[in-house]
Protein backbone atom coordinates (compact mmCIF):
# COMPACT_ATOMS: atom_id res chain seq x y z
CA UNK A 1 0.00 0.00 0.00
CA UNK A 2 1.55 3.38 -1.02
CA UNK A 3 1.21 5.92 1.48
CA UNK A 4 -0.19 9.41 1.91
CA UNK A 5 1.64 12.36 2.47
CA UNK A 6 -1.09 14.93 4.64
CA UNK A 7 0.20 18.10 6.32
CA UNK A 8 -1.00 18.61 10.03
CA UNK A 9 -0.39 21.47 12.44
CA UNK A 10 0.10 20.87 16.25
CA UNK A 11 -3.11 21.60 18.40
CA UNK A 12 -3.27 23.61 21.40
CA UNK A 13 -6.82 23.77 22.52
CA UNK A 14 -8.18 21.03 24.32
CA UNK A 15 -11.09 19.69 25.80
CA UNK A 16 -14.59 19.53 23.92
CA UNK A 17 -14.54 23.52 23.23
CA UNK A 18 -11.36 23.07 21.75
CA UNK A 19 -12.56 20.03 19.84
CA UNK A 20 -15.75 21.42 18.37
CA UNK A 21 -13.52 24.59 17.48
CA UNK A 22 -10.75 22.18 15.16
CA UNK A 23 -13.88 20.90 13.53
CA UNK A 24 -15.66 23.81 12.79
CA UNK A 25 -12.66 24.88 10.79
CA UNK A 26 -12.16 22.00 8.77
CA UNK A 27 -10.15 19.89 11.15
CA UNK A 28 -10.29 16.82 13.33
CA UNK A 29 -8.65 16.22 16.12
CA UNK A 30 -5.71 13.88 16.06
CA UNK A 31 -3.18 12.28 18.72
CA UNK A 32 -0.19 10.77 17.66
CA UNK A 33 1.85 8.31 19.91
CA UNK A 34 3.95 5.21 19.49
CA UNK A 35 8.00 4.57 20.02
CA UNK A 36 8.25 5.59 23.32
CA UNK A 37 7.78 9.09 21.99
CA UNK A 38 5.31 11.58 24.14
CA UNK A 39 2.23 11.66 22.28
CA UNK A 40 1.66 14.79 20.03
CA UNK A 41 -1.78 16.32 19.83
CA UNK A 42 -2.64 17.82 15.98
CA UNK A 43 -4.88 18.98 13.87
CA UNK A 44 -5.48 17.06 10.59
CA UNK A 45 -7.46 18.49 7.27
CA UNK A 46 -10.63 16.57 7.99
CA UNK A 47 -11.39 16.39 3.69
CA UNK A 48 -8.03 14.52 2.67
CA UNK A 49 -7.98 12.40 5.59
CA UNK A 50 -11.34 11.12 5.24
CA UNK A 51 -10.72 10.50 1.58
CA UNK A 52 -7.13 8.73 2.49
CA UNK A 53 -9.30 6.67 4.23
CA UNK A 54 -12.30 5.70 1.63
CA UNK A 55 -9.64 5.04 -1.26
CA UNK A 56 -6.89 3.14 1.03
CA UNK A 57 -8.78 1.78 3.74
CA UNK A 58 -8.43 1.48 7.24
CA UNK A 59 -5.05 0.63 6.99
CA UNK A 60 -4.01 3.57 5.15
CA UNK A 61 -0.03 4.65 5.58
CA UNK A 62 0.52 8.21 6.09
CA UNK A 63 3.42 10.27 5.83
CA UNK A 64 2.70 13.25 8.46
CA UNK A 65 4.32 16.33 7.93
CA UNK A 66 3.74 18.80 10.99
CA UNK A 67 4.51 22.24 10.68
CA UNK A 68 6.73 22.38 13.68
CA UNK A 69 9.27 21.12 11.14
CA UNK A 70 8.70 17.29 12.47
CA UNK A 71 7.38 14.62 10.62
CA UNK A 72 6.07 10.78 11.19
CA UNK A 73 5.01 7.30 9.36
CA UNK A 74 1.44 6.77 11.49
CA UNK A 75 -1.21 3.96 11.16
CA UNK A 76 -4.71 5.20 12.03
CA UNK A 77 -5.21 3.00 15.38
CA UNK A 78 -8.50 4.26 16.47
CA UNK A 79 -11.49 6.34 14.61
CA UNK A 80 -14.18 8.14 16.09
CA UNK A 81 -17.31 8.85 14.11
CA UNK A 82 -20.22 11.08 15.05
CA UNK A 83 -23.01 8.79 15.80
CA UNK A 84 -25.50 10.05 13.04
CA UNK A 85 -23.83 12.20 10.91
CA UNK A 86 -20.77 10.02 10.58
CA UNK A 87 -17.79 12.62 10.18
CA UNK A 88 -14.62 12.39 11.80
CA UNK A 89 -14.56 13.09 15.49
CA UNK A 90 -11.08 12.45 16.69
CA UNK A 91 -8.30 10.05 15.67
CA UNK A 92 -5.82 8.35 17.30
CA UNK A 93 -2.43 7.35 15.32
CA UNK A 94 0.28 5.04 15.64
CA UNK A 95 3.60 5.67 14.45
CA UNK A 96 5.70 3.23 12.59
CA UNK A 97 8.94 2.77 11.16
CA UNK A 98 10.02 1.74 7.75
CA UNK A 99 10.38 -2.13 7.95
CA UNK A 100 9.05 -2.85 11.18
CA UNK A 101 6.12 -5.31 11.07
CA UNK A 102 2.54 -4.78 12.47
CA UNK A 103 0.00 -6.09 13.46
CA UNK A 104 -3.64 -5.23 11.74
CA UNK A 105 -6.98 -5.94 11.41
CA UNK A 106 -7.78 -6.20 7.52
CA UNK A 107 -11.11 -6.34 6.02
CA UNK A 108 -12.24 -10.13 4.17
CA UNK A 109 -13.95 -9.52 0.57
CA UNK A 110 -15.88 -12.55 -0.73
CA UNK A 111 -14.96 -13.42 -4.69
CA UNK A 112 -16.97 -15.60 -7.10
CA UNK A 113 -20.33 -17.29 -6.84
CA UNK A 114 -21.26 -20.05 -4.44
CA UNK A 115 -23.17 -23.51 -6.08
CA UNK A 116 -26.71 -21.87 -7.26
CA UNK A 117 -29.58 -22.00 -4.58
CA UNK A 118 -26.64 -21.31 -2.02
CA UNK A 119 -26.96 -18.80 0.75
CA UNK A 120 -23.34 -17.36 1.74
CA UNK A 121 -23.02 -16.44 5.41
CA UNK A 122 -19.84 -13.67 5.86
CA UNK A 123 -18.83 -14.76 9.83
CA UNK A 124 -15.70 -12.47 9.82
CA UNK A 125 -14.77 -9.30 8.04
CA UNK A 126 -11.82 -9.19 9.07
CA UNK A 127 -9.07 -10.97 9.79
CA UNK A 128 -5.29 -10.60 11.79
CA UNK A 129 -2.40 -10.40 9.82
CA UNK A 130 0.92 -9.37 10.52
CA UNK A 131 3.10 -7.71 7.94
CA UNK A 132 5.47 -4.26 7.14
CA UNK A 133 4.15 -1.68 8.01
CA UNK A 134 5.00 -0.21 4.60
CA UNK A 135 2.77 -3.45 2.95
CA UNK A 136 -0.05 -3.51 4.55
CA UNK A 137 -2.85 -5.76 2.53
CA UNK A 138 -5.69 -3.48 1.60
CA UNK A 139 -8.02 -6.38 1.97
CA UNK A 140 -8.13 -9.81 1.59
CA UNK A 141 -9.96 -11.71 -0.83
CA UNK A 142 -12.62 -15.21 0.19
CA UNK A 143 -13.51 -17.51 -3.11
CA UNK A 144 -16.70 -19.46 -2.71
CA UNK A 145 -16.46 -19.73 -6.68
CA UNK A 146 -19.09 -22.90 -6.79
CA UNK A 147 -18.88 -24.24 -3.28
CA UNK A 148 -21.61 -26.22 -2.22
CA UNK A 149 -24.02 -26.02 0.66
CA UNK A 150 -22.39 -27.64 3.88
CA UNK A 151 -19.02 -25.66 2.92
CA UNK A 152 -17.12 -23.92 4.55
CA UNK A 153 -13.54 -21.72 4.34
CA UNK A 154 -11.22 -21.17 7.14
CA UNK A 155 -8.47 -18.49 7.94
CA UNK A 156 -5.96 -20.81 7.25
CA UNK A 157 -7.49 -21.19 3.35
CA UNK A 158 -7.16 -17.22 2.74
CA UNK A 159 -4.40 -16.84 0.21
CA UNK A 160 -2.42 -14.25 2.13
CA UNK A 161 -0.01 -11.77 -0.05
CA UNK A 162 3.66 -12.07 -0.09
CA UNK A 163 5.33 -11.03 3.53
CA UNK A 164 2.11 -11.25 5.32
CA UNK A 165 1.78 -14.00 7.85
CA UNK A 166 -1.61 -15.04 9.24
CA UNK A 167 -2.30 -13.96 13.05
CA UNK A 168 -5.71 -15.45 13.38
CA UNK A 169 -6.64 -19.03 14.41
CA UNK A 170 -6.74 -20.84 10.75
CA UNK A 171 -9.29 -22.90 12.21
CA UNK A 172 -11.67 -19.63 12.54
CA UNK A 173 -14.22 -19.41 10.37
CA UNK A 174 -14.84 -17.03 7.47
CA UNK A 175 -17.39 -17.82 5.40
CA UNK A 176 -20.24 -20.60 5.87
CA UNK A 177 -22.28 -21.98 2.48
CA UNK A 178 -25.62 -23.24 3.41
CA UNK A 179 -29.52 -23.85 2.11
CA UNK A 180 -31.97 -21.01 2.77
CA UNK A 181 -34.40 -22.17 4.98
CA UNK A 182 -37.82 -20.91 4.09
CA UNK A 183 -39.84 -18.23 6.61
CA UNK A 184 -42.90 -20.34 8.42
CA UNK A 185 -45.63 -17.88 8.38
CA UNK A 186 -46.07 -16.12 11.87
CA UNK A 187 -48.90 -17.35 13.63
CA UNK A 188 -51.61 -14.78 15.16
CA UNK A 189 -51.17 -12.98 18.22
CA UNK A 190 -52.78 -14.55 20.86
CA UNK A 191 -56.78 -13.63 20.67
CA UNK A 192 -56.34 -11.83 17.01
CA UNK A 193 -59.26 -13.45 15.57
CA UNK A 194 -61.36 -12.57 18.65
CA UNK A 195 -60.62 -8.71 18.23
CA UNK A 196 -60.86 -8.77 14.54
CA UNK A 197 -64.76 -10.46 14.91
CA UNK A 198 -65.01 -7.49 16.99
CA UNK A 199 -64.03 -4.65 15.42
CA UNK A 200 -66.20 -5.53 12.59
CA UNK A 201 -69.24 -6.21 14.60
CA UNK A 202 -68.36 -2.42 16.22
CA UNK A 203 -68.14 -1.39 12.62
CA UNK A 204 -71.07 -2.58 11.16
CA UNK A 205 -73.35 -2.34 13.86
CA UNK A 206 -75.97 0.48 13.71
CA UNK A 207 -75.31 3.50 15.53
CA UNK A 208 -78.14 4.91 17.87
CA UNK A 209 -78.84 8.78 17.70
CA UNK A 210 -79.79 10.24 21.07
CA UNK A 211 -83.10 12.02 21.18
Amino acid sequence: MSEVKINAEPRTEFGKGGARRTRRAGKVPAVLYGHGEKPKHIALPAREFAAAIRHGGINQLFNIEITDGTSALALPKAIQRHPIRETLEHVDLLIVRRGEKVTVEVPVQLVGEAAPGTLVVLEHNTLTVTADATRLPEHLEVSIEGLEAGSHVTAGQVPLPEGSELSADPELVVAVISVPTAEEPAAPAEGAEGEEAAETAEATAPVEESA
